[in-house]
């Protein structure tokens, strides 16, 4: 370690552009899986906040809830078996609302649950709507951003329904829209609004079940399918698509850091390759000059992680609230050690080269 800090402290410049690139590198993973994390989020977070395991959905909907309609007389066959405990119905739909009294749209995913049941949200600010109620809501907080507050007027430009906002709630967003949890009794004013409709529906009910009831109530209950809150998640409209993307951005940039650190130290072992055998034939063993390399590896990796962190909290604090964004302490650890992992693989070939130089060929070699 002794010879590394010496030769860091001799070759100031040249460590420190290779360190910048890996400051530069480290940063951007971090930015990407903050913004991975965020778009992840803002795209399901009201799934993932559900305490919910499994929902019972339309067999042909392609696990996708929008897509889904359990029909009344169904529901009522599953609240048989099920005796009123461990499930309970989810309408879902998006829509297009107003602020009573304004003409700017904001796109909003309408829940209807059952106030008393384990799908209701936590109440940050206001109150909660109970089952009788009619017209009250409780919102997700994003929608302040639009100008919205207790005791405002949601309106539905195509039906003039009106619903009274008279609660927040947080962490509640659906493909990108916010969440608006109403009534079962507002619910089935809302889906008739379509006069098509024959019967009431509901987009899925939700289950607090183990994955062996689950599969008893499917076996219990013909024409439905049951699914698992992870299928829901994978098959929300365009967050599967969006995670592998940038899933594939964040691999693409460790798969470079290996490269590059792994080019920059070879290099330099390169150049130093009669250095090397001069040591080696005053006597200093492959180990200890291989412990030189990996001390400098480490120190460099580890101070640019380190520098990168600083950055990225910085880049955090100044980012406007519209955008989504999110990385946690595990996430920074996660990748900090990957990123760690993948600079000491990447210097395995200097290590190699370390091990084969030949004292006396290098010393013949030397100026």
């Amino acid at each position: 370690m002794f010879l590394a800090l010496r030769e860091l402290k001799f070759a100031k410049l040249r460590y420190f552009l290779i360190g910048f690139i890996m400051i530069l590198i480290s940063w951007l993973v971090f930015i990407i899986s903050g913004l991975a994390n965020g778009l992840s989020a803002d795209n399901a977070a009201a799934l993932l906040n559900m305490k919910a395991d499994h929902f019972v959905i339309q067999p042909d909907s392609e696990n996708k809830l929008n897509r889904s309609h359990i029909p009344e007389d169904k529901w009522m066959e599953i609240q048989q078996i099920t005796k009123g405990t461990g499930a309970t119905p989810l309408g879902q739909k998006m829509l297009s609302v107003t602020k009573a009294g304004t003409h700017n749209k904001m796109d909003v995913t309408f829940f209807a649950i059952d106030a008393n049941q384990f799908l209701a949200p936590v109440i940050t600010e206001g109150s909660h709507f109970n089952n009788t109620a009619k017209n009250q809501v409780v919102v997700d907080a994003s929608l302040k951003q639009e100008g919205i507050g207790l005791g405002d007027w949601l309106q539905d430009p195509e039906t003039n329904q009106k619903w009274k906002v008279v609660g927040f709630t947080e962490g509640h967003t659906f493909s990108h829209s916010p969440v608006v949890f109403m009534n079962l009794k507002d619910w089935d004013d809302l889906i008739r609004a379509n006069p098509q409709l024959k019967q009431r529906y509901y987009s899925a009910i939700a289950l607090q079940m183990t994955p062996s009831q689950a599969a008893e109530l499917k076996r219990d209950v013909s024409e439905i399918d049951v699914i698992t809150k992870e299928d829901a998640l994978q098959n929300i409209p365009g967050y599967k698509e969006e995670q592998g993307s940038l899933t594939m951005m964040i691999v693409f940039l460790f798969v470079i850091a290996s490269f590059v650190q792994a080019v920059f130290f070879y290099v330099i072992t390169l150049q130093k390759t009669n250095q090397f055998g001069m040591l080696k034939a005053l006597g200093a063993n492959t180990s200890d000059l291989a412990r030189s390399l990996m001390g400098q590896v480490i120190l460099l990796t580890v101070s640019a992680i380190l520098i990168s962190v600083g950055f990225t909290y910085g880049v955090e604090s100044i980012l406007p609230e519209s955008v989504p964004f999110k990385l946690d302490v595990e996430t920074f650890l996660l990748f900090s050690g990957l990123l760690l992992v993948v600079s000491v693989l990447g210097s395995l070939l200097s290590l190699r080269r370390i091990a084969n130089v030949d004292a006396i060929e290098a010393i013949g070699r030397a100026e």
